[in-house]
């Protein structure tokens, strides 16, 4: 049975994706710039609640993914406040200068993190070439890579979706994600044979959560 994680940029949404059978949920802010840090006020509040794993994204600022030394600071010191409320994982991908995956500064984080796992997101989208790439992350310590195969999303990836989990080898996990949507799941599964699937079940342009959809996308 595949598995589902839900983008949730507000407390709303994620009490939709646990309430519907969600079985992770990425937590962040900035929906528009394609997910920030969120509150700790909300991340507090939503723990007491909801008791599926909660990864919390780490992102300063939307835009690119090569940070300032004073954002990379609030990044170590936002994870450390986060790590003190519970959560169950931390989303995060820092790339250098050259768009290649900083690997001081990303094993930095991964190390701060534990013992909770690391997804690196999809600024691996961003950098060249696939297969280094895959090994970085791996080499850095993250348990998983959220990635629409270096492509704007799913559907036009997918063949690259379906190499990154051959080369993967069960080594990490690859989390499918960019554009899924039910309507398009069974036809990237198929292809890919990946096993967990990240989505926003945003289907209306809107800021919040379906519930039908995240049924629909259980169900597929």
């Amino acid at each position: 049975m595949s598995k589902i994680e839900i983008a949730c940029f507000n407390p709303e949404s994620a009490m939709i994706a646990f309430e519907n059978g969600a079985d992770r949920i990425e937590l962040c802010d900035g929906l528009s710039e394609g997910g920030t840090t969120p509150d700790f006020g909300v991340v507090k509040e939503l723990r007491k609640k909801i008791t599926i794993p909660i990864f919390v994204m780490i992102r300063p600022r939307g835009g690119n993914f090569t940070y300032s030394d004073i954002e990379f600071e609030q990044m170590k010191s936002d994870l450390i406040h986060l790590k003190s409320l519970q959560v169950d994982g931390f989303v995060f991908g820092v790339l250098d200068e050259n768009e290649e995956v900083n690997e001081e500064q990303n094993k930095e984080l991964v190390e701060l993190a534990r013992p909770y796992p690391c997804t690196f997101h999809r600024a691996f989208d961003r950098t060249k070439d696939l297969e280094n790439s895959l090994e970085m992350v791996i080499e850095c310590g993250f348990t998983t890579i959220l990635t629409s195969g270096q492509k704007s999303n799913v559907s036009e990836g997918k063949e690259n979706l379906k190499k990154l989990v051959e080369l993967s080898n069960g080594r990490i996990e690859i989390l499918v994600g960019g554009g899924l949507r039910s309507t398009n799941i069974k036809e990237i599964k198929k292809c890919t044979k990946a096993e967990y699937f990240h989505s926003s079940a945003i289907i209306d342009g809107g800021a919040f959560a379906h519930a039908e959809e995240i049924i629909a996308l259980k169900s597929m």
